[in-house]
């Protein structure tokens, strides 16, 4: 999937769903764009380096999603116990958008009403 068509999927998953540029006051960080439900981030990546999308994932699914798909890697400075990384070059489609789903679902769920 490209860069625009992963943003546009993102930007479907509903009207509370926010794209932002929050970290460009750090040179290495200026171009990470992130998508935030409730508030919370729920998938972000590099714009200048479209490769690893970082997304939240249940934990007791992580070690299953690595071990059957190439394309699911550790996350990009986050927690590998809450997050995953998906190569956006070589995950299938419908496998990208489910985990985006899924990520988005579980913050949404979490964040609900300003619930922690």
């Amino acid at each position: 999937m490209n860069i625009e068509d992963y943003r546009e999927y993102c930007l479907s998953l509903g009207t509370d769903v926010e794209e932002k540029l929050p970290f460009t006051a750090f040179h290495y960080a200026s171009a990470v764009l992130v998508f935030y439900v409730n508030g919370h981030m729920f998938s972000f990546f590099d714009c200048d380096n479209f490769t690893i999308i970082t997304l939240k994932c249940q934990p007791d699914r992580i070690d299953e999603l690595r071990a059957n798909n190439d394309c699911v890697t550790k996350p990009y400075n986050l927690s590998p116990k809450h997050w995953i990384g998906v190569n956006a070059a070589t995950a299938p489609d419908e496998l990208l958008k489910h985990l985006t789903r899924n990520s988005y679902e579980i913050v949404k769920a979490k964040y609900k009403s300003g619930k922690k």
